[in-house]
């Protein structure tokens, strides 16, 4: 599975799991929502820094957002 498909499909599913908006979270990492909306989706690469954001964003870990079992679960 694409390494930028997975870390979409995990940041989507814990920003559902705390009930935010894509919106939501992009305040909290001072980005604009489009931005978010594209990470889900796989289209951006993010880099160190956005991985890092992200999770702190969604109250994880790093590693939490590059695990492919929890992308996996969400596509079943």
């Amino acid at each position: 599975m694409d390494i930028r498909k997975v870390f979409g499909a995990n940041a989507r599913r814990f920003r559902l799991a705390l009930g935010l908006t894509q919106e939501a979270v992009a305040e909290r990492m001072g980005v604009d929502r489009a931005f978010i909306s594209s990470m889900e989706r796989g289209l951006q690469n993010a880099t160190l820094l956005t991985i890092w954001e992200t999770a702190q964003a969604l109250e994880v870990r790093p590693v939490d957002l590059l695990d492919e079992k929890g992308a996996k679960a969400r596509s079943s």
